[in-house]
């Protein structure tokens, strides 16, 4: 027969748990205001003055400091290889504790599938990775960059059974990544009947394949040839028809 688990009375507790932060000044949506915050198991339980809390609480006094919500950084490629072969230097763990230190807690990083490479495949691979290295809270964007019946049942399954709601298409990096307009228009399609956000790279992959042919029939090889094969217009042109596209759904 096991023995029934006892609750430890809260004024018993650790007091590792439960936290008052005193005399700072909140910053929130409504704006700039003196307060305390009392947090309980990473939760924030309650925000004033003069509040009222169980004893053994830990109190920190922030006086002349701001207390403001942790950053969230929707865009990072840690320990993500490059389309030339180079790996990213920082790995999720020192990606994450970076993060923290500058007052971001929480990361939203991409899986990036290789070609042919299953997208539930390429997102536990990316999940095995990171979990046993991060320091923060994360989320993961699937990147669609090939279009078929098994790629939309996988998108289904992400967002159904693995708390996926973001999927990210490119117009650019042709041969590599880049969708065609019409299943940009499907692929958008499926984001919506799933719920989902789509997001997208916004560049003209054809237009800059073509500018890179003719920087390099000019000799011209070192980074700055990767901002001029990319003018601003080219950018402009893949939002607006990104735009064009999400409209007529």
């Amino acid at each position: 027969m096991s023995t029934p688990v006892k609750k430890v009375p809260i004024h018993l507790q650790s007091s590792q748990n439960r936290l008052l932060l005193k005399h700072g000044k909140v910053v929130n949506a409504e704006g700039v205001k003196d307060a305390d915050v009392y947090i309980e198991d990473g939760i924030i339980k309650e925000l004033g003055k003069n509040l009222i809390i169980p004893g053994g609480t830990r109190i920190l006094d922030v006086r002349g400091m701001y207390v403001m919500p942790g950053g969230i950084d929707p865009h990072t490629h840690l320990e993500a290889d490059s389309v030339t072969g180079q790996k990213a230097s920082d790995d999720f763990y020192q990606g994450t504790r970076a993060a923290i230190a500058g007052g971001t807690t929480m990361i939203m990083d991409f899986v990036i599938p290789e070609k042919e490479e299953s997208l539930i495949e390429a997102y536990e691979k990316v999940r095995a990775a990171a979990d046993p290295k991060v320091c923060c809270d994360y989320a993961l964007h699937i990147c669609v960059s090939q279009w078929s019946d098994k790629v939309q049942e996988e998108m289904e399954e992400l967002c159904s059974d693995r708390g996926i709601n973001s999927f990210k298409m490119h117009m650019a990096f042709k041969d590599l990544f880049q969708l065609s307009d019409s299943e940009l228009y499907s692929a958008f399609s499926k984001c919506k009947d799933l719920g989902a956000v789509p997001m997208v790279h916004a560049e003209n992959g054809d237009i800059i394949d073509e500018n890179i042919k003719v920087l390099l029939d000019k000799g011209i090889t070192g980074p700055e040839g990767h901002d001029l094969s990319r003018p601003e217009i080219v950018e402009a042109e893949a939002v607006n028809r990104a735009c064009v596209i999400a409209n007529q759904l």
